[in-house]
């Protein structure tokens, strides 16, 4: 790798690619994207458990600009969204800046020379048994040590964080949980050579990939248990095979797909009204979803375990056909008493009820709240980044943190959707970017780093919103912080959002010109 670049990307998913190309067409050539996968596809290649789609129309979540006629399914599964995004980086030429097997492990911002010192770990093995040992890499940078071969660094003007906010998988407290002498794996490191055929399953946690998966592995299994925290609200998923003559009307002719794609967007942006505006408009979607209950399970007592008693809309709504009759097939229980310990391969209740299991499957989702790990990012005197986020993340329009020049993120604090397509808003932020990039270059800007009151009253206006909104009715959710803080979410229509970040706004923040060094003559003006 080249000891210097102008501009790092961090991530190779939908924010990391959008980013590369849209530079690419800008005309940059001097960056690099890194990756700590074996492939590009960000979540779509890190997730592949069985049954793994998206619960936004495909039509949708997708690049505008690179608009896909040959999806197969209105909701498109995990495989023909990866693929997808390796087409987009092999079409756009992105494969040759892109640093497979590269592990970020800390970035620290240089105050003299004004760029970023970024470190990585190319080594796989290396990688893993710090994770194990619960090493901080990005206090590398620190150590005496630093100059391992299997770790290097390089300078870089701008980094751009496009890691996500669903990136670190989280593990539920339980004791005993490392004891446990069976089968165990989360959802994001699925394993397919697993035979759940005759084997007795517990699956812990019923969110967005449970909802998913259970379906799948109640088929094999001789028993699966769910162990159910908090049940969801679960609609219906208007899914079907989307047809070859649409396929073939949506090639010849482009733009009736993008006329599909448009009456999506709308559609789906009503749903604000309820979220931000009224949330008795949401009465309706909770109808919709007891229906739902009444229609796929007979039991009552199974009813009444899987009915939500909270508002419509406060946890994330999901989307599904098949994982109510899962529930209730003769294989398939479903535990509301949590878990007090784990014994070998025994799972103890909170009543003291022991059940013997061969698999432990953990989904329970990612560290939404601690979406960059401790000291890896590093900004103004040595500050890390979660040290300047101990209230609670905070950027300025979800891209930009005081103390950090040069730093930006895409899918940043409160830029999260409960609505519609995260790729809108991901590519309202690379906008935003590659126009604060313009002018630096245009200005001879050498950082820019956004003011503290500029970033403070943008987040008051944000968490005004917020107060009355229907996330805020009192759920506990990966929405909210353990202080109450919906960190996560936008309050708003996207269409708003992008009108927010469609220029770069430099009076917000402090521009500062290349410095000179002492001795040097500094042109006239």
């Amino acid at each position: 790798m080249s000891k210097t670049a102008k501009i790092a990307i961090i991530g190779t998913g939908f924010s990391g690619l959008g980013m590369g190309i849209k530079l690419k067409e800008a005309g940059y050539d001097n960056f690099v994207i890194l990756e700590q996968s074996d492939d590009v596809g960000g979540t779509w290649h890190e997730n592949h458990y069985p049954g793994c789609a998206c619960d936004v129309q495909s039509a949708l979540y997708s690049f505008s600009f690179e608009q896909n006629p040959n999806w197969t399914r209105m909701f498109a599964q995990q495989k023909e969204i990866q693929a997808y995004l390796r087409s987009c980086a092999e079409k756009y030429d992105l494969m040759k800046h892109v640093r497979l097997n590269t592990h970020v492990a800390g970035a620290r911002f240089d105050e003299k020379t004004q760029s970023w010192t970024v470190e990585t770990c190319d080594s796989p093995e290396l990688w893993a048994y710090m994770q194990k040992k619960g090493l901080n890499p990005g206090d590398r940078l620190d150590r005496k040590d630093k100059d391992l071969p299997e770790f290097s660094a390089f300078k870089a003007d701008v980094v751009v964080s496009g890691m996500g906010g669903l990136s670190t998988p989280a593990y539920p407290s339980i004791k005993g949980l490392d004891t446990f002498t069976g089968k165990s794996f989360h959802s994001q490191d699925w394993d397919h050579d697993y035979d759940f055929k005759g084997k007795r399953v517990a699956v812990i946690g019923t969110g967005a990939s449970a909802i998913q998966f259970v379906p799948e592995v109640a088929k094999d299994a001789a028993h699966l248990d769910l162990y159910q925290r908090t049940p969801p609200w679960i609609v219906p998923k208007p899914d079907r095979e989307i047809r070859p003559l649409e396929r073939m009307m949506f090639q010849k002719f482009p733009q009736t797909l993008n006329a599909f794609r448009q009456s999506i967007y709308w559609m789906l942006e009503a749903r604000v009204l309820g979220f931000v505006g009224n949330p008795r408009i949401l009465k309706i979607g909770e109808l919709q979803a007891r229906r739902h209950i009444r229609n796929q399970i007979k039991d009552k007592e199974l009813r009444r375990k899987v009915t939500p008693d909270f508002h419509f809309g406060c946890k994330r709504v999901l989307i599904s056909n098949n994982y109510y009759p899962a529930l209730a097939q003769g294989n398939v229980d479903v535990l509301t008493d949590g878990i007090r310990e784990v014994r070998g391969n025994v799972i103890v209740d909170n009543n003291g009820n022991e059940r013997e299991v061969d698999c432990i499957i953990y989904g329970t989702g990612f560290k939404a709240q601690d979406p960059i790990p401790a000291g890896m990012v590093r900004g103004r005197n040595g500050q890390d980044l979660l040290d300047a986020w101990k209230n609670g993340a905070e950027a300025y329009k979800g891209s930009t943190i005081h103390g950090f020049p040069n730093f930006f993120m895409l899918m940043g604090p409160n830029t999260g959707l409960g609505h519609s397509s995260m790729v809108y808003m991901i590519e309202s932020q690379i906008q935003y970017v590659l126009d604060a990039l313009k002018k630096m270059q245009k200005h001879g800007w050498k950082s820019v780093e956004v003011k503290e009151d500029a970033l403070s009253k943008y987040n008051a206006s944000i968490h005004a919103k917020l107060g009355d909104s229907v996330w805020q009715t009192g759920c506990k959710s990966w929405y909210v912080n353990e202080n109450g803080k919906n960190t996560t979410l936008w309050p708003g229509f996207t269409w708003q959002f992008r009108q927010q970040t469609r220029r770069f706004d430099a009076g917000q923040y402090v521009c500062e010109p290349e410095a000179v060094e002492v001795g040097e003559v500094t042109p006239a003006l």
